[in-house]
C-alpha cells in the first residue's frame, strides 16, 4: 500500500460468521479444527466485536482466537474466552460469549488480508456460531 498523508477511515462494515463443530484443543501455530471466521480487506480492517453462541446444549468450553497473516498457513493464538455450560431449549435465552477486550473503542487492528480463525475445545454436533464485526479501510 502506498503511503498516504490523509487520515484513513474505516469505510466498509461487514459481519462474518463461522460454525465450530469439531474439537480443537491445540493452540500451536497449526491448531486443529480451526475455522475461518473473517478476512480483512486489501487495506486492513478493524475488528470491533467477536461473539459466540451455541446452537445446542454445551458444556463449559474454551474458545480460541487465532490471527493469520499468511492465508492460514500459520495461525497465532491471540486470545481465549470461556464459554460457560448452558442448556439450550425453547424456554430460555441462549447466552452469548463475548471477547470483551475487542470493542468499538478498543478494536483489534488487522493488516491487509489478515484472517481470523477460531476453534473450540469441545466438539458440538450442531456447532457454536461465531460472529465477527469488522470494518475494512
Amino acid at each position: 500500500m502506498a503511503n498516504t498523508f490523509t487520515a484513513p477511515f474505516a469505510q466498509t462494515p461487514k459481519i462474518s460468521t463461522g460454525v465450530l463443530t469439531a474439537a480443537g484443543t491445540s493452540v500451536d501455530d497449526d491448531p486443529t479444527n480451526s475455522v475461518l471466521i473473517a478476512t480483512a480487506g486489501g487495506d486492513g480492517a478493524l475488528l470491533t466485536s467477536l461473539t459466540c453462541i451455541p446452537r445446542v446444549t454445551v458444556t463449559a468450553s474454551r474458545i480460541n482466537l487465532f490471527v493469520s497473516g499468511d492465508s492460514g498457513s500459520t495461525k497465532r493464538l491471540v486470545s481465549s474466552v470461556l464459554m460457560e455450560a448452558q442448556t439450550v431449549n425453547t424456554t430460555t435465552v441462549t447466552a452469548q460469549t463475548v471477547f470483551t477486550e475487542i470493542t468499538e473503542t478498543t478494536p483489534m487492528r488487522l493488516e491487509a488480508a489478515e484472517r481470523i480463525y477460531m476453534n473450540s475445545a469441545v466438539a458440538l454436533s450442531d456447532g457454536i456460531v461465531c460472529t465477527a464485526e469488522t470494518t475494512d479501510f
